[in-house]
């Protein structure tokens, strides 16, 4: 039976991508009864949940929208090598998203950006725990985040900026490292870091394989997993949701859930959900060590992410607003290489490996959406930004609740899909 009014749990869901939201979702309505069939235009995992940095960081996941980022993006209309890249072309609908997005970008909506998020940061590693004491190989891994700078007084910033996080209420603390802890905590820092902060309570993990299991796990529960099966309508008939591909027959269900990632908005707009959705690409690749990495690193200057990965080092970072589809830009990985070949020791760029570019999927505020549409039983999950490893698994928890329960949690309020 439909779950529309809220008084009845629905029996059947289809969630439409198969990314770490979606799937997080999909095992979390499996944990209260409902039966699950998961669709995605592509593979398991194959958009932005495979080639990201892997933290599991609420210490860090703070809003996009900070003043410092307009100054980026001017740079980045310039700047080839820029860690925020905008390209300089007629493009009225993206130019549009960056304007609404540039008027967020302040110390009074980042502060209560990141106050709207916080019942999700502090309960985004237990949502992890759930996972895996109910018996998901999550292969996550507790280690402090170590952050690297060349000027102390940034390294002051950071600290400075941390301190508002705990402020708020953010479980986290922060320890500054002298050189020589600093270098003694990751021996691959060269001697241009000079100050460091260590970010303690912080996990990181394997993305790709984290959602590999996690989709082992829905299926071991009895879901249905439907690759290459690209969504094109969702229609409500007799109080059943129809999901209608390019190809083969509708896929009938109680309620739908979409979580597409950067192309949420392709289909959300048509079911009453008015802030778009952008992608804001991210590259990566992996390079070889001359020695094991203790641990995360954390290069706040260069907006790079680096995490120990299958024995090597994964290297994330920059930021493009561009199509999410189309072709990775090779120089975009050069420049991250060029802005780290001075701070990084012992490692051995020209060996690189694994390149990949994802798409992130921004909104203009700087918060997700998350909850019910206007069309009774379709709901949306995403707009995280860099931070869908770290919110993911409680998102669907708490969406998965709304779901069953037809109330709205109040940690969900402010992302209310219509607002």
């Amino acid at each position: 039976m439909s779950g529309f009014g809220g008084d009845i749990t629905p029996r059947s869901a289809v969630v439409v991508g198969a990314g770490v939201v979606g799937l997080s979702t999909a095992w979390f309505l499996q944990d209260r009864g409902v039966h699950v069939t998961v669709v995605d235009r592509d593979e398991v995992g194959s958009g932005a949940s495979w080639g990201n940095a892997g933290w599991v960081s609420p210490g860090l996941a703070l809003p996009l929208t900070s003043p410092h980022v307009l100054g980026e993006g001017l740079r980045g209309l310039f700047d080839p090598h820029a860690p925020l890249s905008v390209p300089a072309r007629p493009d009225p609908r993206l130019w549009t998203f960056l304007l609404r997005f540039a008027a967020h970008c302040t110390t009074r909506h980042r502060r209560r950006a990141l106050e709207a998020s916080l019942p999700l940061l502090v309960e985004s590693l237990a949502a992890y725990d759930t996972l895996s004491h109910e018996g998901v190989d999550v292969g996550d891994v507790e280690s402090p985040i170590v952050a690297g700078f060349s000027d102390p007084r940034a390294a002051a910033g950071f600290r400075r900026e941390l301190a508002l996080v705990e402020a708020v209420g953010v479980p986290v603390s922060s320890h500054h490292l002298d050189r020589a802890e600093l270098h003694a905590a990751r021996p691959q820092l060269s001697d241009r870091i000079v100050a460091g902060v260590r970010v303690d309570g912080q996990r990181f993990l394997d993305p790709a394989r984290f959602v590999d299991q996690l989709a082992h796990a829905v299926i071991r529960r009895g879901a249905t997993i439907r690759s290459r099966m690209t969504v094109s309508a969702l229609r409500v008939d007799r109080g059943r949701v129809l999901v209608r591909a390019d190809e083969g027959p509708p896929i009938g269900a109680d309620v739908a859930v979409l979580a597409t990632g950067a192309h949420l908005g392709d289909l959300a707009r048509h079911h009453g959900v008015r802030l778009p959705v952008r992608a804001g690409r991210g590259y990566s690749f992996t390079v070889p060590t001359d020695a094991p990495v203790p641990g995360p690193i954390y290069l706040p200057h260069a907006r790079v992410a680096c995490t120990p990965y299958r024995g090597r080092l994964r290297v994330a970072g920059t930021m493009e607003f561009r199509a999410a589809d189309r072709p990775a830009d090779a120089t975009r990985a050069d420049a991250v290489v060029a802005s780290l070949r001075d701070l990084l020791t012992g490692v051995r760029w020209d060996e690189r490996s694994s390149p990949w570019v994802g798409a992130r999927p921004v909104t203009t505020d700087a918060l997700p959406l998350v909850g019910a549409t206007r069309r009774p039983g379709v709901y949306v999950a995403g707009g995280h930004g860099m931070w869908g490893v770290t919110l993911g698994p409680v998102t669907g928890r708490l969406l998965a609740e709304q779901i069953t329960t037809g109330k709205q949690p109040p940690a969900l309020l402010p992302f209310d899909p219509l607002r």
